[in-house]
């Protein structure tokens, strides 16, 4: 569903990252307890989800000639949604938990821990935040191997007990792998028991869109490894062992003349305890008594470069699904959703963030749509 500014809606319940487990337990035979989802896939004795970061459904579209194999599947497959906002550390636990953001508590690579003035950087994590406090629901993994399903996660070794892998993917077998010829061989391990699920993450991706931007040869030759990839894996796998590559969001790239850096705007600043969220998609923890005030500064000066929404408004329009009370403070006072190719940077508080070329994080198009492809 799109919505103001020619955003899309997430599609929890229906085609988001949210109901792809689900999907997959149901056509094993295992409907997962407490969870439901109009996804329908296949039925099958297997199933391997492949999860490439960054492979929006817009950019493989635009850029199908670099990946005939995926692109060939998505004229036939159902385009999903990510959450909110469309990030890595929120969509893969949001698929992990067969949760969404309100309920699970990553909303944002950077959120406020509550009762604090500290930001909790959701990739490297935080060693005072317990990951088993900051989510505390099992997931789907958990209870897939909880029914008698084995469950396997095939990751970068550096990825091991990391605060993000416990959240979203606890309970799953962690098969470590760094390579491509090591992914595919422990996936066909780790898949040969009937049923079973076996999920495997690949980010070169995302960090060469990063680094380079989607519009750049580095990224387009990466995206024809990720098709080959993805290829190989398929010829690797017996006939009836099911497919299915999706992605935890898309990306745009951000010019420097797009860019609105609060240091440059110093009035942005004001009311502002502490700024979150990331480039794409800010979360503003504000003063007491201070977030009319803010928000008005940021619609004034953003204009249509963004939409500037309460929190109260943007958990009413459903972008983090039902919000638990443990996360609401979590969310930004304020929340800021660039349009266009803009992001908000703040060269003090995030230097690193200003060196990257393509970003993510909003509710556009080319953010939020992603493939679900059953090749």
């Amino acid at each position: 569903m799109t919505g103001t500014q020619g955003f899309v809606e997430p599609a929890y319940g229906a085609r988001a990252l949210t109901d792809v487990l689900p999907a997959v337990a149901a056509s094993l035979g295992v409907p997962l307890p407490g969870s439901s989802t109009t996804l329908e896939l296949p039925d099958a004795p297997a199933w391997v989800v492949l999860l490439v970061d960054g492979l929006g459904a817009e950019l493989l579209r635009r850029y199908a000639h670099a990946a005939p194999f995926l692109a060939s599947s998505l004229r036939d497959s159902t385009t999903g949604t990510a959450g909110v906002p469309s990030t890595t550390a929120t969509s893969l636990t949001s698929l992990g938990t067969a949760l969404p953001p309100g309920a699970h508590g990553l909303v944002g690579f950077t959120s406020r821990i509550p009762g604090t003035d500290r930001l909790l950087n959701a990739l490297a994590w935080d060693k005072e935040v317990d990951p088993l406090e900051w989510q505390p629901h099992p997931t789907a993994f958990a209870r897939l191997a909880a029914a008698g399903v084995p469950a396997t996660v095939v990751n970068k070794r550096d990825f091991a007990g990391s605060g993000l892998t416990l959240v979203g993917q606890r309970g799953a077998e962690y098969v470590g792998a760094d390579r491509v010829g090591e992914r595919i061989a422990a996936v066909l391990a780790a898949s040969v028991p009937r049923p079973s699920l076996t999920y495997v993450y690949d980010a070169d991706l995302d960090w060469t869109g990063h680094k380079f931007g989607v519009a750049s040869t580095q990224w387009l030759q990466q995206l024809s490894m990720v098709d080959a990839e993805a290829e190989q894996l398929r010829d690797a796998l017996p006939p009836a062992t099911r497919l299915l590559v999706v992605a935890d969001h898309g990306m745009v790239d951000s010019p420097p003349e797009a860019r609105v850096d609060v240091d440059e705007h110093l009035h942005l600043r004001d009311g502002v305890t502490l700024l979150g969220g990331e480039a794409r998609f800010r979360h503003l923890y504000c003063a007491r008594g201070a977030v009319a005030d803010v928000a008005a500064t940021w619609r004034e000066t953003l204009g249509d470069r963004a939409e500037v929404l309460l929190r109260e408004e943007a958990v009413r329009r459903g972008w983090f699904g039902g919000v638990d009370a443990a996360v609401l403070p979590r969310l930004g006072d304020v929340v800021v959703a660039c349009t266009g190719e803009t992001a908000v940077v703040s060269t003090h508080d995030f230097p690193y963030e200003n060196t990257l070329v393509g970003l993510h994080g909003s509710l556009t198009p080319a953010e939020m749509l992603i493939p679900m492809l059953v090749v």
